[in-house]
């Protein structure tokens, strides 16, 4: 399935007043520029910052995004075409962050939490599921619903749940001290607006994760968000946690965007906190699927999860975006009763917010999907190349 896109589509609905961050591939240049949109235009702002990484660490990134002039600019409406039909010389749209590590923050949500115990219990057989899932659900959702991760009360449904026999790892950095942690992606991976998004071909029970994505700048401080997509293949993860790598890191597996809104004092971490994120699905063959991942139903604070990143044992000196999680984990039968929902190849996913747009992808396999091929070093010789690395 083909997708088009427009201003209407991408933006944020209050986008007139928002402080709004993105990344183009400049055919003319050859690599990637750093922009902002303003209004129906795309300025060119890597004159000023050649990543946004390092346009995160400027004092005065706000003041930057918001006023200076620029240099070239593209109307909107040719870089959203372009980014569907990138055969021309326009610009098209990338994954709004560069230079950052991609990580990601795992069972943030009872109900995806649950989920991830399903997936155990059944060996990653999505037959399995929903007999699992009337078994031990309802058990264990009724000890944890209203748990504080870590607390003293926690550790005793613990006990109680190991006494059962029914304790599990992905309990364990659900309501234990320590959160899930990990790498989602390499840097400069990630795809964005309008790209194929990525699941392995001989996965069989797969689905997307609806995200909020905090940015953080290289001294740990979050000054951004975005949305993203955290492709997961259930089965993989199911038959063992030893998998995630290849559950969660494949070509394509990694959409964020469509743009980084920076926190400023229309739109802040608060406000972040209290986003809804939309799904909608719609398949080739006429299925929908539809759900809501209401961020401020997480079990930890965003601020938690950040500080479990980045601390006194941990450092990112080009910053790094955080996955904070989803409690979306689709049940719905698709084809065979009892097996749940899988994607199938030309799936349109859209995931949104009405203050932070909405990011659309098309479902591929991960071995048909466009090949990643500008790395660090393709990076550094283009930005050199266009005289933009220069001391600071």
């Amino acid at each position: 399935m083909g997708i088009s896109l427009n201003a209407a589509d991408v933006l944020p609905q209050d986008a007139a007043d928002a402080t709004l961050v993105a990344r183009v591939f400049d055919p003319s240049a050859g690599g990637p520029s750093v922009v902002t949109i303003r209004g129906e235009r795309v300025v060119d702002l890597s004159s000023l910052a050649p990543t946004v990484s390092s346009l995160l660490d400027r004092p005065d990134a706000l003041e930057i995004v918001k006023s200076h002039p620029g240099g070239t600019s593209w109307p909107l409406a040719e870089v959203l075409a372009a980014t569907t039909n990138p055969a021309g010389a326009a610009p098209r749209f990338l994954a709004p962050v560069d230079l950052q590590v991609l990580k990601a923050a795992g069972v943030t949500f009872v109900r995806s939490m649950l989920e991830r115990v399903i997936e155990e219990r059944a060996d990653g057989d999505p037959k399995r599921a929903e007999e699992v899932r009337e078994k031990v659900g309802a058990i264990v959702q009724g000890h944890i619903s209203h748990l504080k991760p870590g607390s003293a009360e926690a550790a005793e449904v613990k006990r109680l749940l190991q006494a059962e026999g029914l304790w599990s790892q992905y309990l364990e950095v659900g309501i234990g001290p320590d959160p899930e942690i990990f790498t989602k992606a390499p840097v400069l991976s990630a795809v964005g607006l309008g790209a194929d998004i990525g699941v392995l071909a001989r996965s069989a029970w797969n689905n997307p994760e609806p995200e909020l994505v905090l940015v953080v700048d290289s001294l740990g401080n979050p000054v951004g968000a975005t949305l993203g997509n955290d492709v997961n293949l259930r089965d993989f993860e199911g038959r063992s946690a030893l998998l995630l790598t290849e559950a969660k890191d494949n070509n394509g597996s990694c959409a964020i965007g469509p743009f980084l809104r920076l926190f400023d004092d229309g739109f802040t971490l608060a406000d972040a906190k209290a986003t809804e994120i939309a799904l909608d699905v719609t398949g080739p063959d006429g299925f929908e699927l539809h759900g809501v991942n209401p961020v401020s139903e997480i079990s930890r604070e965003l601020e938690e999860l950040v500080s479990h990143a980045f601390g006194a044992h941990h450092r990112y000196p080009d910053g790094f975006v955080l996955f904070t999680g989803t409690m979306f984990a689709p049940t719905e039968d698709r084809d065979q009763p009892g097996e749940g929902f899988t994607h199938k190849v030309g799936d349109v996913v859209r995931i949104s917010s009405p203050r932070l747009g909405a990011l659309t992808n098309v479902v591929n396999t991960a071995e048909d999907a466009e090949d990643w091929t500008f790395g660090i070093t393709a990076l550094m010789e283009n930005l050199a190349a266009r005289g933009l690395l220069r001391p600071a």
